[in-house]
């Protein structure tokens, strides 16, 4: 009987375990602007709701993944202050942050296209760089002083995916399609990361 009730608490316990979830890591997509504050505007076009629909996309996307959990800083047209988005970071301490941004000249229309991305000045945020323009392609890394760069404890990286007064950025920026091939080039690089 002394055997059975060891054997019977054994089996219970290995089914428990194996049911236990495993606790993922956290990638932060921070959706850059929100509410009252639009960033970069083109018409009726806004910075704060093309970064949202592409960081709400991701965050779809990799749903199905089971390497990394994608957290969002928001998941609406909502203002955030960049001290409770950098506070909300660092509770979290995820593997990297990736804060999402639209570009724009002065003039009403730029003939300068493409991304550039702005990082901390650590070495392994100048690597998630560099592997995001392996997926991206190949633009300027620029060390910058930005508050989310400077104030976010893990590797983090700003990401300007465009230029909104740039005709063809704009277009592929808004565009469904132009949306989930962004999201899922940011999702394979997690998932090699």
């Amino acid at each position: 009987m002394k055997g059975f009730k060891l054997f019977a608490l054994s089996l219970f316990s290995t089914a428990f375990l194996s049911f236990t979830p495993i606790k993922k890591e956290y990638i932060v997509i921070d959706a850059g602007h929100g509410g009252n504050d639009l960033g970069a505007v083109y018409s009726d076009h806004s910075e704060k709701q093309i970064v949202l629909d592409i960081a709400e996309q991701i965050h779809e996307i990799n749903e199905t993944q089971e390497k990394y959990e994608v957290i969002l800083t928001r998941d609406s047209d909502e203002f955030k202050s960049l001290t409770d988005r950098t506070n909300r970071i660092n509770d979290l301490s995820p593997v990297m942050v990736i804060s999402l941004h639209v570009n724009r000249t002065p003039e009403k229309e730029t003939t300068k296209q493409g991304h550039e991305i702005f990082v901390q000045s650590s070495e392994e945020s100048k690597k998630i760089a560099g592997q995001i323009t392996n997926k991206l392609g190949k633009c300027n890394i620029t060390e910058r002083n930005l508050h989310i760069l400077r104030e976010t404890k893990a590797p983090a990286v700003l990401v300007e995916l465009g230029y909104i007064n740039n005709t063809k950025d704009r277009e592929y920026l808004t565009s469904k399609k132009g949306q989930k091939e962004i999201a899922q080039k940011f999702v394979e690089f997690f998932n090699e990361y």
